[in-house]
């Protein structure tokens, strides 16, 4: 069985650089929130994927708890046509208990779905970034493209973590990330710190811009540190 491509340094750095490049979100009102849409794929290949971002999603809530705190917004496709957005979770409690309470099932991908209802909530309030963790993409780009460039036109960007080594996604997943502003990084199941930590990484730009990237990459350490220290935005 042919090896899966895995994250490189080079990925990760490229991914982070991105990050640090996007536009900071808009300042909301005092004390509010970032709002942050955490898509991902539910259908059956994604079972031990979602296990493992069951566990470490509640460090997005702690790693912006000093910057205002952050909003949660879980949005999952699986089965056949079926494609489901929970409320607004406040804390990491809460969006466990709503992704625990998720089976994956066999279906296609519905990123279209997903693009379109984080429209209509961009619509109705801030939403400092989106979200989204996949391994294919089956549905037609360019519908999917048009979509993605509507939500780019709203400040909505895209940041997407791709599971496996499939072409045909990658290129649709990077294609997404240019047109709302966003970034793409590859990943694989034995890399749970890296994903841990990018996710991390998005969640402190949707509750504090640049800005707060780069302090949290001082505070990291580690692999964090010394990538975001390659990133030419100063924020």
């Amino acid at each position: 069985m042919a090896k899966l491509p895995t994250s490189t340094e080079d990925d990760v750095s490229a991914f982070l650089r991105k990050v640090s490049e996007t536009p900071a979100p808009a300042a909301g009102a005092p004390g509010e929130r970032g709002r942050l849409i955490f898509a991902m794929d539910a259908t059956a290949s994604r079972e031990p994927t979602w296990d493992q971002a069951c566990q470490i999603q509640g460090e997005m809530f702690s790693e912006t708890s000093t910057l205002g705190g952050l909003e949660v917004q879980l949005i999952f496709y699986r089965g056949f046509g079926e494609c489901r957005a929970s409320k607004w979770a406040p804390n990491a409690k809460e969006l466990l208990r709503l992704m625990t309470s998720v089976r994956c099932r066999g279906g296609q991908t519905q990123i279209a779905k997903v693009l379109d209802h984080a429209k209509r909530e961009a619509e109705k309030g801030k939403v400092n970034a989106l979200v989204f963790v996949g391994d294919a993409l089956e549905e037609d780009i360019d519908r999917v493209c048009h979509k993605a460039g509507e939500l780019g036109l709203l400040g909505v960007p895209m940041f997407l973590f791709h599971e496996g080594g499939d072409p045909v996604a990658e290129r649709g997943f990077r294609e997404l990330a240019r047109l709302t502003g966003g970034a793409y990084c590859p990943f694989d199941a034995g890399s749970a710190q890296q994903l841990r930590d990018l996710l991390s990484a998005v969640a402190v730009y949707a509750a504090g811009g640049r800005r707060a990237l780069l302090e949290y990459g001082n505070n990291r350490g580690g692999d964090v540190l010394r990538l975001t220290h390659q990133m030419s935005g100063k924020g």
